[in-house]
């Protein structure tokens, strides 16, 4: 987005901070942070000073993070039961464009996580998964590869389209004969000059070919490219090859096969090359787009998440929306703490902020009840959407929640029958939750110590 305007500027910084940090919410503390400066400019319409205003919602921000904590619940998962984390991907993805095919992205997700997680260290690398588009194809193509996936296929047309048990040379050194690195011109004046030039070339490239399977190679991923006649050489010497690989690819597949980048030649060794249970060329659709996947690697720490769509526009929507879905589940294997959603969970943070705000005696305490107002913000917004009558729905919910002392219901947004978010399996991290209502306060302080600079019109 392109703003001008300070807050606004600030409102993307928000939303940004938190993608980073958790990587899911970013609707819901942009919600948060603007119902927060909505209230505020109330409170300055009383002329209460921003300080005050801003020590108030530090207060009700640790009160409603403390009570987060109060009401979350640990649940148990791991790699044989996974119904969990796919619930709450599941969730995730529910507000996202991608909903109605929700269940098998969320479980392709949860599964590539697995696949990278160290789950006793509690750590997750999600560069180890890399997202594909190609567009051609349905949502329901989108497929998960335990390996690479390449957007290059083999360079000759003839060489083999499937190699089982493949051992794979690694190279970011040119294919082809090195240039003359002086300014010197060469004459050739006769015919059995240039025979003898080309036969010279033609040994160092069978040269080249012969180290590759001496040391056991039968794939060959190289960097740079080669020639037609090389590529020729290479088809009848019967060693397949890619060329022109990227930089960041040729690193995902040393890290998927165990292998080594080797710059020469001369270093190539049977224990720098790759090893890949199967490496396949794949066509897609009618205009036969080639990619190539390398499978059931020596190190399958490293997968693909491969997304089809029908246009480009499909294919980024999918690519952001598996992001928050990765996130989420990365966010539950370092703490595996959850709270519902729903808005539940605002409106039991809301309940025990107003009921906290008595034990203040000072002007604070306007702000907090302010806070408490604010986080029905989001409860009010899920109503609104559903196409529910926002106050009565509210009110109904949080007298329900009083009543029972039961943290768990929230806004019936899809007409299920029932309040309770846990019947309905919808939850949230813990500490995306957490984020969010700390972030959001931490900007609204932001922009009311500046507030002699800014007016409240401005909000």
């Amino acid at each position: 987005m392109d703003v001008d305007n300070q807050i606004a500027k600030l409102m993307v910084e928000l939303s940004r901070s938190q993608d980073y940090e958790i990587g899911d919410g970013t609707t819901g503390v942009v919600v948060m942070a603007g119902a927060l400066l909505e209230q505020a400019e109330r409170l300055l319409e009383r002329g209460i000073h921003p300080i005050r205003i801003a020590e108030g919602y530090e207060m009700a921000s640790r009160i409603a993070v403390e009570h987060l904590d109060h009401i979350a619940q640990k649940f148990d998962f791991g790699p044989t039961n996974i119904e969990p984390l796919v619930q709450t991907c599941m969730t995730t993805l529910s507000s996202k464009i991608v909903n109605r095919c929700k269940r098998p992205l969320a479980e392709i997700s949860v599964k590539a996580v697995l696949s990278v997680a160290d789950l006793e260290r509690k750590d997750v690398n999600l560069d180890l998964i890399k997202v594909e588009g190609k567009v051609g194809g349905k949502l329901e193509d989108t497929e998960l590869v335990y390996g690479i996936t390449v957007d290059k296929d083999m360079s000759h047309s003839q060489m083999p389209k499937k190699i089982e048990d493949a051992k794979i040379a690694i190279l970011t050194c040119p294919f082809e004969p090195p240039k003359p690195k002086t300014k010197h011109k060469v004459d050739i004046d006769t015919v059995e000059k240039f025979q003898t030039l080309r036969q010279q070339e033609q040994k160092y490239f069978d040269d080249m070919v012969q180290k590759c399977k001496d040391v056991g190679a039968t794939l060959v991923i190289c960097q740079w490219g080669f020639d037609d006649e090389a590529n020729h050489l290479l088809m009848h010497r019967n060693l397949p090859a890619v060329r022109w690989v990227g930089g960041v690819e040729l690193e995902l597949i040393a890290i998927a096969t165990g292998g080594r980048i080797v710059p020469r030649f001369q270093e190539l060794t049977p224990e720098k090359l790759g090893r890949a249970g199967l490496v396949r060329e794949k066509s897609f659709g009618t205009t036969k787009d080639k990619m190539l996947y390398i499978e059931h690697c020596a190190n399958s720490r490293a997968v693909t998440i491969f997304i089809r769509g029908g246009n480009k526009m499909m294919i980024e929507e999918i690519k952001r929306s598996i992001h928050d879905a990765l996130c989420v589940a990365r966010n539950l294997i370092r703490n595996n703490s959850i709270v519902y959603g729903g808005g539940s969970a605002e409106i039991s943070c809301s309940i025990a902020v107003e009921a906290a705000a008595d034990k203040y005696p000072g002007v604070e305490q306007y702000a907090i009840r302010a806070f408490a107002d604010a986080l029905d913000s989001v409860s009010i917004a899920l109503a609104e959407n559903s196409g529910l009558q926002p106050i009565e729905t509210l009110s109904a919910v949080k007298s329900q929640q009083i009543k029972e002392n039961n943290p768990h219901f929230g806004i019936d947004c899809n007409d299920v029958g029932t309040n309770d978010m846990r019947e309905q399996n919808v939850f949230e991290t813990l500490i995306g939750k957490q984020q969010q209502i700390l972030l959001a306060t931490q900007v609204v302080k932001m922009i009311l110590k500046i507030d002699d600079v800014i007016s409240p019109s401005d909000y």
